[in-house]
């Protein structure tokens, strides 16, 4: 495992542990993440502002990585099914990550996923 990869599983333990502080140590100035349903944000108090908003919905979350590699140009990709317990009913997507670093912090960050289907597990 190259060491964006080593870096992106961090992040994701990060995520796991509910910690937003953390989460946000790992991302450059200017980063840009983009869940592709949904317009893309740009720098680290957009990026938390966005963060915030789903991690303050869960009591708990977990993020199960099923396959993880990386690039030769260091990018990280990451099939996961991302899981978030709100209101007592654990949610789990499905999600396709894309993760590019620049000088060990992210700086670019994709997820693919169903929003309709997070939107059905929500209400239902």
């Amino acid at each position: 495992m190259g060491r964006n990869a080593e870096i992106v599983r961090a992040f994701i333990g990060a995520f796991n542990a509910n910690d937003l502080q953390l989460i946000m140590g790992y991302f450059a100035e200017d980063a840009v993440y983009h869940n592709i349903p949904v317009q893309p944000v740009r720098g680290t108090a957009a990026i938390r502002g966005v963060i915030q908003g789903f991690l303050g919905m869960a009591t708990q979350v977990d993020w199960i990585v099923h396959h993880l590699a990386e690039t030769q140009d260091g990018v990280v990709l990451t099939e996961r099914t991302d899981r978030f317990l709100i209101r007592g009913k654990w949610i789990e997507l499905p999600v396709m990550g894309a993760f590019g670093l620049r000088e060990g912090r992210i700086s670019e960050w994709r997820d693919y996923f169903d929003m309709k289907q997070f939107q059905s597990q929500l209400s239902g």
